[in-house]
């Protein structure tokens, strides 16, 4: 491990010569690429860094005790006490800063989310999810942009479709994808019985052009008047966009926008999107018979939490997690869900990787 942080730090001081390099000041691309990698190397140095100082401490505070002055012994064993806990915990970060990381992490991401079993009361859940992930968005500063919506008669969605734009946005909600499970009493039940309804989630990491290549004979593009609100205009002239990837049998539709040319980027934009993700899935699962692990599979057959409202209980199934208090989880805050996830994915890379 040593080996690799020296390799590591040896290439982010060259990064930092190369910043000051007048041809490479001159080519802003480069610049962008050269900052990109250092900014990502940035924080394995510093641990690195930090680690080694903590380490010649360590040592010195162990030559205190074999010193002849007893104060100096026991001044050396506080030391010692102090210091390697704190040097243990560097290296476990470290370690984990050193795995593999996933090239979809710092990407913006794409949100599907679509009704499951339970008519009425799933499309009011699936309404309850994605004002979750919008309260969320915001607390991270995150931009939330909606992409496409079709709407149920209870007033929630059979589907909505929704951007969200913000700095490692991928690497915090990858691991939503799954079907969510919501146990409580609707609003129109009078003998008062709990229901159990679903909704599934779809997280996809944005692409570029670059990302993949997608020949466009294989795409058949149809345009229609949209069927939902949004004035006169959005239902008289015909906006509406739908793609279809016939090789892989994907279709997007996007009609909110009152502009076709609109309707046709955001179209195009899930389209690349969910074609990526085919892909991730396919290169992941010839790689692994276990398509990884089972809590980074997202694979949207999976139930992954249950939210059961009248015991003010949420279940994440995949790490056997429960917590409490549902209106602060419907209102944004599932950091301490995501973390749990994200956390156990950590261990089992490690466990892997040792």
């Amino acid at each position: 491990m040593l080996e690799r942080l020296a390799e590591i730090e040896a290439r982010f001081e060259e990064l930092t010569e190369l910043l000051a390099d007048p041809e490479v000041l001159a080519d802003h691309r480069r610049i962008e690429e050269i900052g990109r990698e250092r900014s990502q190397l940035q924080v394995i140095v510093d641990l690195y860094r930090t680690y080694r100082e903590k380490e010649t401490a360590l040592a010195d505070a162990r030559a205190l005790l074999e010193d002849d002055d007893e104060e100096m012994r026991e001044l050396g064993r506080d030391e010692e006490q102090r210091l390697a806990p704190e040097l243990e915990d560097l290296e476990q970060q470290l370690k984990v800063a050193l795995l593999p990381k996933d090239p979809a992490d710092e990407k913006n991401v794409i949100v599907e989310i679509r009704s499951g079993a339970g008519g009425d009361e799933a499309g009011l859940f699936a309404a309850d999810l994605f004002r979750m992930y919008q309260r969320f968005a915001e607390r991270q500063n995150w931009k939330v942009e909606v992409l496409n919506t079709s709407a149920a008669h209870s007033g929630g969605f059979k589907e909505i479709t929704f951007e969200l734009n913000g700095q490692g946005a991928f690497s915090r909600l990858k691991y939503e994808s799954g079907v969510h499970r919501v146990q409580r009493v609707p609003e129109t039940e009078s003998q008062g019985r709990v229901h159990t309804s679903t909704a599934t989630v779809a997280v996809l990491p944005e692409v570029d052009d670059i990302d993949i290549d997608i020949d466009w004979n294989d795409v058949r593009i149809d345009i229609f008047h949209s069927g939902g609100a949004g004035g006169q205009n959005v239902n008289k002239v015909a906006t509406a966009v739908r793609m279809t990837h016939e090789p892989s049998g994907i279709v997007v539709v996007c009609q909110d926008e009152r502009s076709q040319a609109k309707n046709r980027a955001r179209a195009e934009s899930v389209l690349r999107a969910r074609l990526y993700e085919m892909e991730r899935e396919k290169r992941e699962a010839e790689e692994s018979a276990a398509r990884r692990s089972q809590v980074g599979s997202g694979d949207r057959a999976e139930k992954i939490r249950t939210y059961n409202f009248p015991q003010d209980r949420i279940t994440d199934h995949r790490v056997s997690l429960t917590i409490h208090g549902m209106p602060r989880v419907m209102d944004g805050e599932i950091d301490e869900l995501i973390n749990a996830v994200s956390a156990d994915e950590e261990a089992r890379l490690l466990a892997a990787a040792s």
